[in-house]
């Protein structure tokens, strides 16, 4: 299975563990998040070994819509009805400082600071109930000093939020293990059998470390069964397309965010979305595309294309959620701290979930109250 983000990708690769190591902290999962702890650890001195199943970002780290949004995976105002005014805007301000480091790291060839659109509904006459709900969503943001503004354009209506931003997924990830490399021991196509405290088995080797942190998003609960009941794995497809005329200015979801686009600087859609047509096929831990999915996707990129589109890589990516979109950050052994249920806003949910796990484990801090301890 291809993906379209892979597309021209210049990474020499880490080599797999090779042998038994011993570190002052390990961490499972090389994604948005486990490199997140990698930092956080190395830059309080201690000595990191870091294990991934894959390449670096060959899980949903690097085969999702690429859109880096502010707050959780509710949007804020949905939030401050879930889990309350404090942990809602919270999460929010701890996104967009996470962006904020991540552009500065990165800088504006990896990390495009466009914007984003939400559309009531898809490209075209927009959906009346959603459009409420934009308007509850522009209301919530405005009340708590952040930048939104209402957009009328040519792909429908709905709201524009400047804070936001776009990315190729998989470069992003590349680029910040490029930065670490050197500073911590990480290892590359090394899959975890078993974690325990203090101790972590892999296929080459096994790993003792004083702490170990489990950053690992879908599949969480097959790694860890202990949180079968707080965290479940889901599905989310996606394709990309070939050169169309230039029409996305920014991210653009809709639909109540089943359905999301972007399309880069050479015209190429990256597109996802249509989970909740089938909705239980889609709780596996199977990370393969399928047709009934695939096919409402290629209607999402028409209707964003404005016309016809050609298919050029399929894929899909396992991601985890918990019952109320707020991420896990919880000890699940003297020694162990697991996050993972992004529900599908990882890409900066997740960074700051894995230095709320860093802050758990060394300073017995408390996750934050935006967090499912």
């Amino acid at each position: 299975m291809t993906v379209g983000w892979d597309e021209g990708l210049d990474w020499p690769g880490l080599p797999p563990l090779d042998g038994d190591r011993t570190a002052d902290a390990c961490v499972v999962g090389l994604g948005g998040s486990g490199l997140a702890a990698v930092e956080e650890l190395v830059a309080r001195g201690l000595s990191v070994v870091g294990v991934d199943a894959g390449r670096v970002a060959a899980g949903a780290a690097g085969r999702n819509g690429g859109f880096l949004l502010g707050g959780g995976a509710p949007f804020l105002h949905d939030a401050i009805r879930r889990w309350g005014e404090r942990p809602a805007v919270e999460l929010y301000r701890t996104t967009l400082r996470e962006l904020e480091r991540l552009a500065s790291l990165l800088g504006p060839a990896i990390v495009r600071r466009v914007g984003s659109i939400r559309l009531a509904g898809l490209p075209g006459e927009p959906d009346d109930a959603e459009l409420a709900d934009c308007a509850e969503q522009e209301a919530a943001l405005r009340a708590h000093g952040i930048a939104v503004e209402q957009y009328d354009g040519e792909l429908g209506r709905g709201l524009f939020l400047p804070d936001d931003a776009a990315m190729n997924p998989a470069r992003r990830a590349l680029g910040v293990a490029e930065t670490l490399r050197g500073r911590a021991a990480l290892h590359e196509h090394t899959w975890v059998s078993t974690v325990d405290s203090k101790r972590v088995a892999t296929d080459h080797g096994v790993v003792d470390a004083g702490l170990v942190i489990v950053a690992v998003d879908g599949r969480l609960e097959a790694l860890l069964p202990q949180l079968a009941d707080r965290v479940r794995t889901a599905r989310l497809q996606m394709l990309a397309t070939a050169p169309v005329p230039a029409r996305l200015p920014c991210p653009v979801y809709g639909r109540w965010g089943y359905d999301y686009a972007q399309q880069d600087a050479d015209g190429r859609l990256y597109v996802g979305g249509g989970r909740d047509h089938h909705v239980d096929d889609e709780w596996t831990l199977d990370a393969s595309p399928t047709a009934d999915v695939q096919a409402w996707i290629e209607t999402v990129a028409e209707r964003m294309a404005g016309g016809p589109v050609g298919v050029t890589h399929r894929w899909a990516a396992s991601v985890g959620y918990t019952s109320d979109g707020r991420p896990l950050c919880v000890e699940t052994a003297p020694g162990v701290v697991a996050v993972g249920g992004y529900s599908g806003t990882g890409n900066l949910v997740g960074p700051a979930a894995a230095r709320a796990a860093v802050a758990l484990a060394l300073d017995g801090t408390p996750p934050p109250s935006w967090c499912a301890g």
